[in-house]
């Protein structure tokens, strides 16, 4: 009886693998022969925004609330000032606010030194001539630029992705085309496409130092000029012949 179940089951083995390899074999003469290759895009475009990352940083030796209040009297002065240079409320954005107590290592002991409040302010701007404005009105109420970029808005990101993208699949059938040809046969369909790769880094321009100091700042942003980003594209597409 046991020997009679295992020659069920080995029959039943061979079955499906010979139905398996048959189903392959079968796929495998409906797409024929096939070429896959990479599409590549580059192209240089212009920034549309300037971001200019803001940090205002206040202390206090004895109160947390005293600190608070500091940060939050330069903070309005700010808002109120970039509201005067015609900047909206959206352009200006609260990045991370953050209240700690901060020490000192002395001799081996932790020695506390007071409260800090740390308050990062992100203001977006598609007018390159107020980077330097801005930069001033911030410097000038006490706080530090941390970094100025210029970048892409969203809207213009998309565009430039979907023109990316459609350049590099172009690239890559372009490329079949030729292999096709050379071989004397013809593209008669697409079996899979993979997108490898979209990318674009907005350009740094500024970045904060500790030894920079706040006329220093200022007259960094006054000889700040955008320039062109790169974005490239890449793409893998497997065609039938």
């Amino acid at each position: 009886m046991k020997n009679k179940i295992n020659l069920t089951a080995i029959i039943v083995s061979l079955v499906v693998v010979i139905a398996a390899i048959f189903i392959v074999s079968l796929l495998k003469n409906k797409e024929g022969n096939t070429i896959t290759t990479q599409g590549n895009y580059q192209m240089f475009v212009a920034p549309d925004e300037a971001v200019i990352y803001i940090h205002i940083k206040t202390e206090d030796a004895t109160s947390a609330e005293i600190a608070k209040n500091k940060n939050s009297e330069i903070s309005d002065k700010i808002l109120t000032e970039l509201l005067k240079l015609g900047l909206k409320k959206e352009d200006i954005q609260t990045e991370n606010y953050n209240i700690y107590e901060d020490y000192n290592w002395i001799n081996g002991q932790q020695i506390f030194r007071g409260y800090i409040v740390s308050n990062y302010i992100k203001v977006t701007t598609k007018d390159f001539d107020k980077v330097g404005k801005i930069v001033d009105l911030a410097v000038d109420s006490g706080a530090i630029i941390n970094y100025i970029n210029f970048e892409l808005s969203s809207e213009k990101n998309n565009e430039y992705k979907t023109m990316a993208l459609k350049n590099a699949t172009i690239d890559a059938k372009t490329k079949a085309e030729a292999i096709a040809s050379g071989l004397g046969k013809k593209i008669k369909g697409i079996i899979s496409v993979t997108t490898n790769d979209y990318n674009y880094s907005p350009y740094r321009a500024y970045s904060y130092s500790e030894q920079n100091s706040f006329s220093e700042m200022k007259e960094a942003a006054t000889n700040i000029s955008p320039k062109n980003l790169e974005i490239t594209a890449n793409v893998q597409v497997t065609f039938k012949l």
